[in-house]
């Protein structure tokens, strides 16, 4: 500080002030504005927090103090610019604690003077001395050169606040109406440049220089050459030589360890190379997280709806179907169901290039739970309502609308082709409404909702018992679906009689009005579609019966897998030419040939949160004669709410995610044991789930609150690799697509409506190298475990019944004992005894013993 260099100024911060009890206010206060601080805590201090320390600048100043107690003042008025300052000598310290005496003179001038010690000095005015800066000032400074121009406008004192009418008039039809202002030079304002800013850059001199190297004629050329060799007596010679044999005994071990660093590991693998590739797959975390991409609501619609379905199109990209129904109870459903017929219920397709207005939108005579597109022709499409009944659809008159949008470049064709899904121009903005074309009959079909639907594979069709026979059409004719009515019910489109000219004149009675708007493609079923056959999924010997939500067929795997997008394109641009949908009502024949070995067997998830392993195949009751289904081949109650999904992973056919109430299991479908994998309760309730199309150990899980849990079995099998929040409420439906070999998307549908489009990032949609061989490895290792569990459950039940037969066996043998065997038993435990009481009265000292073995009480 200035005038006075034993004072140092510091700032501390309120983490210092609470180490050295410093604090202002409380430790320090304007009576005893100081505190003295051992030089050891400020070295503790410096050593803990080094530069970081408020004492770092003062170091070499607390070193060389010679006391042991620095004084620390507290600067409220910022006298020497700082909060705090340090004293650094013994003597400022000592005059600041102890200050010397004032004379009542120098008291009385002091009362003068204020506390601050500098003392005001007015400024002594000098003669101005030039230095030549006033011509620089001159020529820089700005002077008007030209004559200034002053106007003056006058009018009349009498036509002072007149009003005052405006009006338009045309500027081109009156004559001097309005006057044009051209640029012209004008010498009186021209400027001289006097100073010009160039810059300039001294580049070397290029010469390009072409030559052309001479070119030979090519000739063949040969040469054979011969190995020199050691005659015979070099060869002895050099057998006999030291130095050889030196260099051999020196040479051997190293050759030899070696060869064996070569048998233990490959020494021309590039380590770095495998190091960067698993960096990038798995420890890689700057990517992780879903991107939000785009979402779709439903403005217009006048009610509060819910997503309860999303199936992507399956070779349009960029478009998706979600079908919505009212957020009501029961209760409330049956309270206004009055105001419920009058409004529509939806299937409503959005594309990526218009998220507020709906493509299409297909109506249905109830809510659709669910609906799936059919693998063969992507324009059928079928789904069950809440009442029950199947719909279906037939949007083949619209497939015209598609145009393929060509981003052009290098890209590939799958990325390159973005088919949209577009209107016209003047119908751009009103709902395009598509009626349905049959529905499914109310007193032979489900009485309750319908939680899921399938297609069968165009491969196979079954019959009303259950058997398995080659398809006979070559596409897929044949549904199953679940509901909460405890069927399960397979469907067929086709008629199951050839129509015979009777039946065709029937239908012309009826004079039955179609629809101008509506296909013909399935009229033979509208209202007289009855199920194939039913399957009830009994629970043993009660009369009641399992509530199916979620199935699972063997050949689900097949339709899941990504088909060629051109291929399929083709087949839909040539719909309307060869579309076997439409000519379904032709007869079929009666034999078909039957597939022998075809596994029947299917997943089902129920209400109670049971995954329930059965066939399909009915069998006859031997006392009624009636057709039965088959005994469930497992049963496991592993989930504490209902099942929301059953999915089979699209690498592995007999692996089944089960996602219900606050866990996941996976299981194995030749595994009747249990789970290969089971998740402990999450915090929040687990709504669906899915599995990534690219990954095979990476599947998606959604939440009651909004979260999507994201596992990866490479990372952790016990919990979710992460977690990300999605929206605020319960995730209803999860659907996964893959857009191009470099760009995924997932769907993402809520409780209140609105459709989340994510991007997946590249650290969960490109797989590491040998994921898929780890995952088998891994799910092979469980089934072990498995196994080995239930060998050791039955040997433990084995060792509990052989210990049983040994306790019973020693409880015979006692009753068989003897009348003296039990007394001379009873005398030998007596006599232990009474050898025990010696033993321990002895080394209390209360019993003494004599030279001749008698034994004598000590008093």
């Amino acid at each position: 500080a200035w005038g006075h260099p034993e004072i140092y100024p510091l700032v501390l911060t309120t983490k210092t002030q609470e180490i050295f009890n410093c604090r202002i206010d409380e430790d320090i206060t304007d009576e005893q504005p100081y505190k003295l601080i051992n030089k050891e805590d400020i070295f503790e201090d410096l050593r803990n927090r080094a530069a970081v320390s408020d004492f770092h600048p003062v170091k070499k100043i607390v070193q060389e103090y010679p006391g042991n107690e620095l004084l620390l003042v507290y600067d409220k008025d910022f006298k020497y610019g700082l909060n705090f300052y340090l004293i650094g000598t013994e003597e400022g310290k000592e005059n600041y604690l102890n200050p010397p005496e004032v004379s009542e003179e120098q008291e009385e001038y002091k009362e003068y003077i204020p506390e601050d010690v500098y003392i005001y000095k007015p400024p002594v005015s000098k003669p101005w001395v030039s230095l030549g800066s006033e011509k620089e000032i001159e020529e820089e400074s700005v002077t008007e050169s030209t004559k200034q121009i002053t106007y003056m406008i006058s009018r009349k004192r009498s036509e002072f606040g007149a009003p005052i009418k405006f009006s338009d008039q045309n500027a081109s039809s009156v004559k001097d109406a309005y006057i044009e202002c051209t640029a012209y030079p004008d010498k009186n304002f021209t400027l001289k440049q006097l100073e010009k800013d160039v810059g300039m850059q001294v580049i070397p001199q290029i010469k390009d220089i072409s030559t052309q190297t001479k070119w030979t004629y090519p000739k063949n050329a040969t040469t054979q050459y011969y190995p020199r060799e050691f005659s015979e007596e070099e060869k002895e010679t050099l057998k006999q030589s030291k130095p050889l044999v030196d260099f051999l005994n020196n040479a051997s071990i190293s050759v030899e360890i070696a060869l064996q660093q070569n048998e233990i590991m490959n020494t021309f693998i590039d380590d770095w190379k495998h190091l960067a590739e698993e960096e990038g797959t798995f420890g890689d975390k700057t990517d992780t997280h879903l991107k939000e991409y785009q979402s779709f609501t439903d403005l217009h619609s006048p009610t509060e709806k819910m997503i309860t379905c999303v199936s992507w199109h399956p070779t349009i990209y960029g478009l998706i179907a979600v079908s919505v129904a009212v957020r009501l109870s029961f209760e409330d459903r049956v309270h206004f169901s009055g105001k419920l017929l009058l409004q529509p219920s939806l299937i409503l397709f959005w594309s990526f290039s218009d998220p507020i207005h709906p493509q299409l939108m297909l109506e249905s005579p109830d809510d659709i739970f669910c609906f799936k597109f059919c693998p063969s022709d992507p324009n059928i499409i079928a789904g069950g309502c809440i009442n029950g009944q199947i719909v279906m659809w037939d949007i083949t008159t619209h497939a015209d609308r598609i145009e393929n949008v060509k981003a052009g470049g290098s890209r590939s064709k799958k990325a390159t082709l973005k088919p949209m899904f577009l209107l016209e121009p003047e119908s751009n903005k009103e709902a395009m409404y598509i009626r349905h074309c049959a529905v499914s009959s109310i007193e032979n079909g489900h009485k309750k909702v319908i939680t899921d639907i399938h297609w069968l594979s165009d491969t196979f069709e079954i019959n009303r018992m259950g058997s398995v026979f080659e398809n006979r059409s070559g596409i897929c004719c044949q549904l199953v679906t679940c509901s909460a009515d405890c069927t399960i019910c397979f469907w067929d489109i086709r008629p199951q009689k050839p129509l015979t000219p009777q039946t065709t004149e029937k239908k012309k009675e009826e004079n039955i009005e179609i629809p101008f708007d509506v296909p013909s493609t399935f009229l033979h079923l509208d209202l007289s579609w009855k199920p194939l056959t039913k399957v009830r999924l009994s629970k043993g010997e009660t009369s009641l019966d399992h509530c199916p939500t979620k199935i699972s067929l063997k050949e689900d795997h097949l339709l899941c897998k990504t088909q060629d997008k051109v291929l399929a394109q083709s087949k839909t641009a040539k719909a309307e030419e060869m579309n076997p949908y439409h000519n379904l009502e032709s007869g079929m024949p009666n034999l078909l040939k039957p597939i022998d070995d075809f596994c029947t067997k299917f997943f089902v998830g129920t209400e109670e949160g049971e995954v329930i392993y059965t066939d399909w195949k009915m069998e006859k009751d031997p006392e009624t004669g009636r057709l039965m289904p088959k005994k469930p081949v497992s049963l496991h109650t592993i989930h504490d709410g209902i099942v929301h999904t059953i999915q089979r992973s699209p690498f592995y056919d007999d692996i089944i995610l089960t996602v219900g109430g606050w866990n996941v299991a996976i299981w194995k479908e030749s595994v009747m044991t249990g789970p290969l994998l089971q998740s402990c309760c999450a915090p929040k309730r687990y709504t669906s789930g899915h599995w990534s199309l690219t990954r095979p150990g990476v599947f998606y899980i959604g939440r009651e609150d909004g979260y999507i849990d994201i596992w990866d079995l490479l990372e952790k099998t016990h919990e979710p690799a992460q977690s990300q929040n999605i929206c605020i409420t319960m995730i209803t439906c999860i659907k996964p697509w893959i857009f191009s070999s470099k760009q995924q998307f997932i769907a993402i549908a809520d409780y209140y409506g609105t459709l989340h489009i994510l991007e997946i990032p590249w650290t969960l949609s490109r797989p590491s190298t040998n994921e898929m061989t780890s995952i088998n490895h891994y799910f092979e290792r469980e089934v072990k475990h498995l196994e080995y569990v239930e060998q050791r459950k039955k040997i433990r039940e084995q060792e509990k019944k052989e210990m049983e037969q040994e306790m019973a066996k020693k409880k015979v043998k006692i009753y068989q004992k003897s009348k003296e065997q039990m007394e001379a038993e009873l005398k030998m435990d007596y006599e232990s005894y009474l050898e025990l009481e010696k033993t321990v009265l002895i080394n209390l000292g209360l019993i003494k013993v004599t030279e001749k073995g008698s034994y004598s009480d000590v008093m």
